[in-house]
């Protein structure tokens, strides 16, 4: 991007909550904290003091699938900042692990103590159960708390070698320039080993927590789309249309028509083999009722008309939008990169993507509307203060049909 001066740099690496068994929940959460604990020949301060004098900024994250670090720095520190990064990736020392522990274990007790981003986790649980794609990706407390640093080294040393990273930068950076830094400070050879993963056996459930809140915080999904299968570009069109956007139906009935909710929206993931689709709202006691009741309305509104002429081209030309504009950030590039590399999906360029955009029509959206989008066969996750209550307001998707998880 010859334009800008700064570069992006992540390290992608194939590891994530689904690859963990129920007594490894929350290691790749746990391993990408103590990447900042210093490595071999690094202190923790010495990284942050580095950055600082960079004027850098570096941070890291855990997904379902996969963990990434990634640093935006200018052009010229580039190799400092592949360097540094190479240290903490390739070569942790698990210090201060107790530390890191508690840290971790109080970001556990933060999201218990907000049921906005709670609900999602017990939405995961509903739809995929027993499955690792249901449990939080910050992982267990009880796992955190009594992994042995032993079996912390060897998560890492399994799951942190080069079939299973993918390095990707983007800005004012040459790629020879890259690929000679990758090899210079990169790992001594290891070869690790692969981690398998299955897929989830779909389920419809309704999950609910009592907690004291003035909101109701719900959730309602269910099984999406594989992050390879092409129907995605229409999955994200159709996405638009129920509530991704102000001007998508939920958020204009919802909120808008109705003022029943402030945060009203829908929202979708891929995976290897699925995905997941949703919607969002946060109300009232006293407006539950009728919020869902106009959620129930226009998921049955969606089932007859997923979309009119109108809807579909602002829709399409919404997606476009934000394609491209997201491409003019070196973050968004370098993510881009590094995910798709890293799980195999096809890197496609503006043209193509803009092409498969266009190619969506209404009977694309209806086909996955019919699949992904009956309202009595999504699974129901609610966070607040009157279980009877959220009962009731179920009816328009099935009622409480199936048996609740304790």
């Amino acid at each position: 991007m010859p334009s800008v001066r700064s570069v992006t740099l992540g390290f992608w690496i194939g590891t994530g909550s689904r690859g963990e068994s129920a007594e490894q929940a929350g290691l790749s959460h746990l391993i990408e904290h103590m990447l900042f604990r210093g490595s071999e020949r690094l202190t923790s301060l010495q990284i942050d003091e580095a950055f600082d004098e960079m004027g850098a900024e570096i941070n890291a994250g855990t997904g379902k699938e996969t963990t990434s670090v990634y640093a935006r720095v200018l052009d010229r520190h580039l190799e400092r900042a592949v360097e540094i990064v190479s240290e903490m990736v390739w070569r942790p020392v698990m210090r201060d692990v107790d530390a890191e522990r508690e840290i971790i274990l109080e970001e556990i007790a933060m999201y218990e103590d907000d049921p906005q981003d709670k609900v999602f986790d017990i939405l995961g649980e509903a739809i995929f159960g027993s499955h690792p794609l249901g449990r939080a990706i910050v992982g267990r407390a009880e796992v955190v708390r009594e992994t042995p640093v032993e079996a912390i080294a060897a998560f890492h040393s399994a799951r942190y070698h080069p079939r299973n990273v993918v390095i990707a930068a983007a800005g004012s950076v040459d790629h020879d320039e890259l690929v000679a830094l990758a090899e210079r400070f990169g790992p001594r050879a290891r070869r690790g080993s692969e981690v398998p993963t299955t897929a989830p056996a779909p389920q419809r459930s309704v999950r609910f927590e009592t907690k004291e809140t003035e909101q109701f915080h719900v959730c309602l999904g269910g099984p999406g789309l594989a992050r390879d299968d092409e129907r995605r570009f229409a999955l994200r069109v159709l996405d638009n249309v129920v509530g991704a956007t102000g001007s998508s139906r939920l958020f204009q009935e919802v909120r808008e028509k109705r003022g029943l909710a402030y945060s009203v929206y829908s929202f979708l993931a891929h995976h290897e083999g699925t995905g997941q689709v949703g919607l969002y709202l946060g109300t009232r006691p006293e407006n539950l009722a009728a919020a869902l009741r106009v959620v129930g309305d226009e998921l049955a509104r969606l089932q007859r008309d997923p979309a009119s002429a109108e809807e579909l081209h602002r829709a399409k030309e919404n997606v476009k939008g934000r394609t491209v504009l997201a491409l003019e950030s070196t973050a968004a590039r370098m993510n881009r990169l590094g995910s798709s590399l890293l799980s195999g999906v096809p890197l496609y360029s503006l043209d193509q993507l803009v092409e498969r955009i266009d190619a969506v029509t209404r009977e694309d959206l209806a086909s996955l509307v019919e699949e992904l989008w009956e309202p009595v066969s999504l699974s129901v996750a609610g966070i607040g203060s009157d279980e009877a209550r959220f009962d009731l307001a179920l009816a328009p998707f099935g009622g409480n049909r199936e048996a609740r998880a304790a």
